[in-house]
Order: structure tokens, then sequence, then C-alpha cells
């Protein structure tokens, strides 16, 4: 194994001609994909990692000035693809990680043959004629409660993102895997991520992109969904799924995996 592919966990499953990678978002690792992966393996090759600074990684190992930017994560992924030498994938990305491949694709679009995007936002801050769900109070807000009482705020933050209460699966694994980030790690990552503003870079992006979203999701709202799909400079499409909560993989399996599974295996064009 590589050094890159020890640094981010990497696992390579299944078999089959197309490649799959999937790339999970903030607060979760690997795992987030346990759903999905079952249907997958038979007819594809899987490549899963985790993301610098994700609980499963070496924290001494997150380089807090190359991931004050996602053009890190982005860098990072396109050395996961080159050390497997993988010629062409379709890449899945939830959250950030959607936003981190259509970076990578301006650099190496040949590498990616489509991506889907999961609960995506280029932008979470409101703006003049944009709205991202969030002002800069709620943000700094939310900054200061990582800040003060990592622990608390993850038993806060973890119900609304996933939409569910406490007792939940998937909140009890969403706050599993959010208490596994070193705090002053995961205080940096939510910094880099709510404080981004990638729309600029959109219209760049010539690779194919299904956009997939849930109903109501803290993080993202639908509208967003409806921006990338405007401002993409390749081909898209978008479907808002009848779920709810930021991981809808995680949290309504029964109705995104089949939804995420028709996306994976057929193109726009059908």
């Amino acid at each position: 194994m590589g050094i890159v592919e020890e640094a981010h966990n990497v696992r390579v499953l299944g078999t089959g001609e197309r490649i799959i990678v999937l790339g999970h978002g903030f607060g979760t690792d690997q795992s987030v994909w346990k759903h999905l992966i079952p249907h997958l393996v038979d007819d594809h090759r899987v490549i899963l990692y985790d993301n610098m600074g994700a609980g499963p990684t070496n924290p001494e190992y997150f380089d807090f000035d190359r991931y004050s930017t996602l053009e890190g994560y982005a860098y990072d992924l396109l050395a996961i693809l080159e050390e497997l030498q993988v010629e062409s994938c379709i890449f899945v990305g939830h959250s950030v990680s959607a936003i981190v491949g259509a970076i990578a694709s301006i650099t190496r679009p040949d590498l990616f043959s489509k991506i889907v995007m999961i609960s995506a936002s280029p932008r979470y801050l409101n703006d003049v004629d944009y709205y991202g769900g969030f002002e800069q109070e709620d943000l700094n807000q939310l900054f200061e409660a990582m800040r003060s009482n990592y622990k608390a705020w993850c038993s806060g933050f973890a119900p609304m993102a996933v939409g569910g209460d406490m007792d939940s699966v998937a909140v009890q694994e969403f706050s599993r895997t959010l208490f596994n980030m070193r705090p002053d790690i995961a205080l940096s990552v939510a910094q880099t991520i709510f404080q981004c503003d990638m729309r600029q870079v959109l219209g760049l992006v010539t690779v194919p992109c299904h956009i997939v979203q849930s109903m109501k999701d803290l993080a993202v709202p639908v509208v967003v969904s409806e921006y990338l799909h405007t401002n993409l400079g390749g081909d898209s499409i978008v479907e808002v799924m009848a779920s709810d909560g930021h991981l809808p993989q995680l949290s309504s399996p029964d109705v995104v995996i089949p939804v995420l599974l028709r996306h994976i295996r057929f193109d726009i064009a059908v």
C-alpha cells in the first residue's frame, strides 16, 4: 500500500470494469456508505477513502494550511486516483466532497466520467441574489459553540443535520463519527467548508453532474441544487428526493439508495 492510500485508509472492494469512488462529507468517514456498498460490489470496483481530518485518519497528517481551502482535498483525491492508477471513474461525493470532486475534475476531466453530487453546495452563506441558508452570525455562533464545548455541540448538531432524534440509529452513527474528530481539526474543517465560496469555478466543470438533494436539509436549501444545475459548465440533472436531512444515504437508505443506483448506472441522456 502506498503512502497516500495508507494516510487516507483507502479500501478497494468488488470487481468490475467500472470504478466507483465514494467521497464522504464533513463529520463522517467512509462508513457513511455502508448501505450503498453492498449494491455496488458485485459489478463495480468501489474505492473508499477518508478525508484528511476524519476520525480514522492520523491527526498528525492534518495540515491546517493545506486544508484551509477545498483545493487541498481536491489534490488528495487526485493523488489517490493516481496512486491507484485509475484512468476513469464515477465519483459519488457527499456534501463538501461533491464540490471537491468538481474542483478535481477541472484539473483532470479525463479521470471523471460522471459526478454524482449528494447534498452539495458551492456556498453556505447568503449573498446578494443567492440563498445559501446561513447568515454570518449563524456561522459565528456555530463556530463558537464548537470551540467552547465540542461534545455538547456534537450532541445538538447531529440530530439537526440528520433530521431525527438522538435515539435514531442514523443520528447515533453521525454522532459517533463527529465525536471521533479531534475538536480543533473539526473546527478548522467546518470553517473551511462553511466559509467557502466556489461559485466562480462551477462554469469550469465540464464533466456531467447528477445532483441529488433531500427535500428538507438543514445545511443545503433545495434552491441550491437548482443553482448548481444552472451554473455548472457541463450537462447536469437535478433530482429532489423524498428524504429529510443532510445525510440521506444514512438516514433514509430505502428512499435514497435506489435513486443513487439509478444515477450511477445511467447517463443524463438516458
